[in-house]
Formats: structure tokens, C-alpha cells, sequence
């Protein structure tokens, strides 16, 4: 697995086309692609952006080696002069994109590409499944993380995620998303997200009895003990046992960290019976962790029943996305130069409003209320128009006249340059600053746009001046 070149992860018509491309001298053609997608995962009213990194990563190594050439020329639809080319293939062009853990919305460009159309081609499958994945799983993370309205929220999903990459990197997003850390060991290796575990019913079943398996979990790890109390029966004998384990262990040795797990039956329920126990017994600062197939759904049912839990370990609904397991992120050109350099706006018209695309090289800005700071609108502009702190006119792209005007505010463009003339020009983030900017960014937020249900839509709209050549183009592409 390790060996594998990711160059080759690419949808075979990308090969295909920028064969034509090259046989069609349109090879070097400066081409711009924008990665954008088109509705909220789970009806939300905002996504969080992630991905960047691996896109970075993958862009610098982009080579074929000696074994893709010739596996190439195996298919037998690809002549040498083209084989030959891909020999000595390498990113060229540039990329921007907005940075990870920032709030996006639908139709704005997530990540634009500017390059000779083969190497802009060739590159598409790669960059939306980075960011489609973790995007997703970061986007789920947030509204997780968001319902358990400040208690802990850890990822617990690698054994149901969708192979082993979908482990690995989804912990990451979730991460960036707000969790606090994860169960998977090998994330916490490469990218430091804190793992953590506590026992699974086995190490209760391996003992003579509870109490003993209880007994000897707190005397080997004295200062991480979480203990797992339903594997026989929660109320009955898994809190009374670890109430026994707990003060004949680890209370004389003048520990009062620890915790028991809930992982089955009425949550709700059973974590208050637990908690007056626990209290009863004089173990106030004993924790109560809840597990068991959990999304934002289920937390905020439980948040508002009043459940004494204080962290969440969220498994297989979070490391899937399971209600919403797709992202549909999109890689489309917008725009291309001519011979004399000129950038030439593209459209992709469909029947489907939401699938005709917003053509030319943009630029994208969000404007932030100066008293509240809150985030008042973003809008998507051609690539020379300025952009002041002066009073600022919010174009409506589905009409024909402005809808808001913006006062008192501060701009700031969201994409960042990360290629230019194919070097990496920007310095990757830490992951903790990363998720500490994610928390940022989400809190500039409205509420009304943060909610769950019917959340609002936010603006993102056109300047006046690519609402023209979008209208342009499409009354074109009538005749």
C-alpha cells in the first residue's frame, strides 16, 4: 500500500483527454478549474472546508515512474510521443484555495486551479476525493461537536469506516471538525491527533468475574481509568463494581480521575441512575463517557433530557457521514486563455439551475460585520475587480437588481495562494492550529445559520460584473 503512486489515482478518462490534449496541441492551453460543491450534507447551513493538506502532498510528488509508463502503454491506446511526455510529467501550474477549517458554502470555489489543461486534467480525481472526504467528515464532526454544546466529543469510527485511508484521514477531518481526539492509533502517529481508549466488553469477559477485570484495569493504569460497566449488567453490578475498584485502588493512592463508560440500553436513563450512585458513593468527580452508535441527533436528544454525560465517543454515524455520506464535490473549467493570453470565460449550462456553473477566473471574499464580527455575506467576483472596505453592494445572481447593501464592515478574501509556477508557496498549518481556526471561523457565524433545522441560507452571491458575463454566456449559449 505504501508503494502505490497516486499520480496513477486518477479516472481513466483523465488520461484519455489530455492524450487528446496533446495530440490536439491544447496540452500547454492555460486552463482554470474550480472545485466547488452544490448542497449542505444533512441540510445544514454551512460545511467545513478540509483536505488541503493531502492535495499539497500529492501535488508535489506527481511523477509517473517506469511502472505506470509501462503499464500505459500496455492498454495500447496511447502512443509513445504522449508516454514519452508523461516521463517527464510535473505540476507547472498554480493552485488557490481557502484554507482548512473554514466555514464554505455552495457554487463559492473551495480550491481553483490554474494550469496547462493536460496537468489540470490529470489531477481532478485526486483533489476531490481529498477534499470531498474530509470536508465531509470534518462538516459532521462540527455539527457532532456543536450538539454536545461543550462536553467532549471523541472519534471512535475506524472500524466501520470505508477502509483504511477512510480511518486514518477521517480522524484527522474529524479533528479539524472539533473532536477532541480519536481511538485510531496510526492518526495520532502521523498527524498527532491525541488517541485515546479505554476496554472493550472482551477484557470484562476474560476475568473470573467484573469486579476482578475492574481491579486490575485501575492497578495498570492508574491515571487513565475508564471502565466499561454493561457488559452483564450496568446498575446491578457494573457501577456498583467500579464504585469497589475505584475506592480500593485508586482513591488511597489520591486519584479521583476516572470514569465509567456507557456503550448500551437507555443512555439517558441509565446515566442518571449511574451519576446519583456515583455521587452517593462520594465520587463526584467520577466522569461518565457515552458511546453506542451516536450522531448530533441522538447527543442533542440526550443534552436536552438532561443526561449526565460529560464526553461522547462517536463511532461509525461520524466516520461515515452515515445520513449523509457524500459530499458532491464537483471539479469544473471555468475559464481558459487564448493565444494571446486572454482569460475566455466558461459555462457549463444544464437544465438543472443548480448544476450551470459560475464561469471565469474569481476571486472570493467574505464580508465580516465590524461591531459584531459576525460573517455577513460572501461573494464571488472576476479575478481583476477590486474589493474595498467601502460601502459594498451584494448582488442577487438568481435577479436583475441588488438586494443589500453592506456598511461598517471588514473584508477578507478567503483563498490563499498554495502553487505558483508549481512550487508550494504556502506554509501548511499545524493540525491544532487548523482546528483552532476552524472553531474561530464557525463562531463568526449567525446562530440562525448554525441551527440544525431550516438553518439560514447564507449569502453567497455575484459582483454585478460576473453576473453580466455569466448572463452573457448563457443567453449565448441559447442561440
Amino acid at each position: 500500500m505504501d508503494e502505490r503512486n497516486l499520480t496513477m489515482l486518477c479516472d481513466f478518462y483523465e488520461l484519455t483527454m489530455a492524450n487528446g490534449y496533446f495530440k490536439t496541441g491544447q496540452h500547454e492551453k492555460m486552463s482554470y478549474f474550480d472545485v466547488f460543491f452544490r448542497s449542505m450534507p444533512d441540510g445544514g447551513g454551512f460545511a467545513i472546508a478540509a483536505g488541503l493538506e493531502q492535495v499539497a502532498e500529492y501535488i508535489k510528488n506527481l511523477h509517473f515512474s517506469e511502472n505506470d509508463i509501462e503499464f500505459l502503454r500496455g492498454k495500447g491506446i496511447f502512443g509513445e510521443d504522449f508516454l514519452e511526455y508523461l516521463k517527464n510529467f510535473k505540476f507547472t501550474g498554480d493552485i488557490y484555495a481557502v484554507p482548512e477549517g473554514t466555514p464554505v458554502f455552495p457554487h463559492e470555489p473551495i480550491l481553483t486551479v490554474k494550469a496547462p489543461a493536460a496537468q489540470a486534467q490529470l489531477i481532478e480525481t485526486y483533489i476531490l476525493l481529498a477534499i470531498n472526504h474530509q470536508s465531509l467528515i470534518a462538516t459532521k464532526a462540527n455539527r457532532i461537536v456543536r450538539a454536545a454544546q461543550g462536553r467532549v466529543v471523541l472519534e471512535f469510527g475506524s472500524r466501520r469506516a470505508q477502509g483504511a485511508d477512510g480511518a486514518v484521514i477521517g480522524a484527522r477531518a474529524a479533528y479539524i471538525g472539533g473532536c477532541a481526539g480519536t481511538a485510531c492509533t496510526l492518526t495520532d502517529e502521523l498527524y498527532g491527533v491525541p488517541a485515546s481508549g479505554t476496554m472493550a466488553h472482551s477484557w470484562v469477559q476474560m476475568f473470573d468475574n467484573e469486579y476482578e477485570a475492574f481491579k486490575a484495569y485501575c492497578e495498570i493504569y492508574p491515571n487513565n481509568a475508564t471502565l466499561l460497566v454493561d457488559t452483564y449488567s450496568t446498575l446491578k453490578s457494573g457501577v456498583p463494581n467500579a464504585i469497589r475498584a475505584f475506592k480500593e485502588v485508586l482513591l488511597p493512592k489520591g486519584i479521583t480521575n476516572f470514569a465509567i463508560r456507557l456503550d448500551s440500553g437507555d443512555i439517558s436513563y441509565l446515566s442518571k441512575k449511574a451519576r446519583k450512585m456515583l455521587d452517593d458513593a462520594g465520587l463526584e468527580s467520577c466522569k461518565i463517557v457515552a458511546s453506542n452508535s451516536l450522531d448530533e441527533n441522538l447527543i442533542r436528544d440526550l443534552v436536552m433530557q438532561g443526561a449526565k454525560i460529560d464526553s461522547f465517543g462517536v463511532g461509525e454515524r461520524l466516520i461515515t457521514s452515515k445520513s449523509s455520506p457524500v459530499f458532491g464535490g464537483v471539479y469544473k473549467l471555468v475559464a481558459a486563455e487564448n493565444e494571446d493570453g486572454e482569460i475566455i470565460p466558461k459555462i457549463k449550462v444544464s437544465e438543472n439551475p443548480a448544476k450551470t456553473t459560475n464561469p471565469h477566473f474569481k476571486k472570493l471574499y467574505r464580508y465580516y460585520d465590524k461591531e459584531s464580527g459576525k460573517a455577513l455575506a460572501d461573494e464571488m467576483v472576476v479575478w481583476d475587480e477590486e474589493v474595498t472596505e467601502s460601502d459594498r453592494v451584494i448582488f442577487d445572481p438568481s435577479a436583475t437588481w441588488k438586494t443589500k447593501t453592506l456598511t461598517n464592515f471588514t473584508v477578507r478574501e478567503l483563498q490563499a495562494p498554495i502553487f505558483k509556477n508549481g512550487e508550494c508557496v504556502y506554509e501548511l498549518p499545524q493540525l491544532n492550529e487548523i482546528r483552532d481556526y476552524c472553531a474561530e471561523q464557525v463562531e463568526t457565524l449567525w446562530e440562525e445559520v448554525k441551527r440544525f433545522e431550516n438553518p439560514h441560507t447564507y449569502y453567497v452571491d455575484l459582483s454585478e460584473k460576473l453576473w453580466k458575463i455569466k448572463n452573457d454566456l448563457l443567453k449565448e449559449a441559447k442561440k
